[in-house]
């Protein structure tokens, strides 16, 4: 019995995996064709104004997640959630690959 939970444990971790990898690259994709972008707030947003169904999607997935996991840092750390989510978005504006959109904390957009 044992060996068959450790089993069903693996193959979930590597479907979990799998899926991320799958969902990261749609993140990538989304970026690279400058449909969304970072923000000073540490969240990803839509650089259109009327995004389409898809696009508006995976920023609502990916900001839940962020959210989720700024506020577990805040909580471990003792440090509000703000000051996580201003860290993170200096991280990821940096991180922003050439010809990738981020949103200036005055609102303009600016391609890298």
């Amino acid at each position: 019995m044992r060996f068959n939970v450790l089993k069903l444990l693996t193959i979930a971790s590597v479907v979990f995996c799998s899926s991320a990898i799958a969902f990261a690259l749609e993140l990538s994709e989304a970026k690279a064709k400058g449909l969304v972008g970072e923000t000073a707030t540490g969240y990803l947003a839509a650089v259109s104004a009327n995004p389409a169904p898809e696009v508006k999607s995976l920023v609502e997935d990916i900001n839940a997640k962020r959210k989720t996991h700024y506020r577990s840092i805040a909580s471990e750390n003792g440090t509000p959630v703000v000051a996580v989510e201003k860290l993170a978005a200096e991280k990821a504006i940096n991180r922003a690959s050439k010809g990738e959109m981020v949103r200036l904390p005055d609102g303009t957009w600016q391609k890298r």
